[in-house]
């Protein structure tokens, strides 16, 4: 069948050539160009090509340097906000650590007043303990002497009591005193 169909096409085609009939407008090749048909086609390229030169152009290429000039002033305006904004951070930075010193230096300086003021309480308490002291030892002394001389006393009025009940006549009462301090200064020195 298509074989029958080429045949069939080929005769057709052959038997139209063969004819030298003239062929319908209808018929023609609508690939093929003709003449007016190019002129139209370059004559309205050329007048976009000129519009497009001389009206369009300039105010596409103004808008584009324009653009480009807003975003080049964005950039600098970015960096200079970031340079400022660096600049105030290190500006925060330096006061905090100069606070931050000024802090140290306040707890130190109340420290060495607080440590002042513990040495001097320190010295007064220690003082006021001494005198204390120096009174409790002149006291004890003093009752020490007192008691001293009344055991003295008593010793020798004992000793001069038993010298007597073992003789029968009275002691000399300054041998007896003298040999009851020897004694009780012999005793409190060891």
């Amino acid at each position: 069948m298509l074989n029958n169909l080429v045949a069939a096409t080929g005769s057709y085609v052959a038997n139209f050539v063969a004819a030298d009939v003239e062929v319908p407008e209808n018929d023609l090749n609508p690939i093929a160009l003709e003449m007016k048909e190019l002129v139209w086609g370059f004559g309205a390229f050329v007048v976009f090509a000129v519009v497009l030169r001389y009206a369009i152009w300039p105010k596409l290429s103004a808008s584009i340097e324009g653009r480009s000039e807003r975003i080049a002033a964005d950039h600098a305006a970015a960096e200079a906000a970031t340079a400022g904004a660096q600049g105030d951070v290190a500006e925060y930075e330096a006061q905090r650590a100069a606070a931050k010193a000024e802090g140290q230096a306040i707890i130190d300086e109340a420290r060495a007043q607080l440590e002042a003021e513990r040495t001097e309480r320190l010295t007064q308490v220690n003082a006021a303990i001494a005198e204390r002291r120096a009174a409790a030892v002149a006291e004890v002394e003093a009752a020490q002497e007192a008691a001293r001389g009344e055991v003295e006393t008593a010793v020798a009025a004992v000793a001069a009591t038993a010298a007597r009940l073992a003789t029968g006549r009275d002691p000399d009462p300054e041998a007896v005193r003298r040999a009851v301090e020897s004694t009780l200064s012999a005793g409190a020195a060891r």
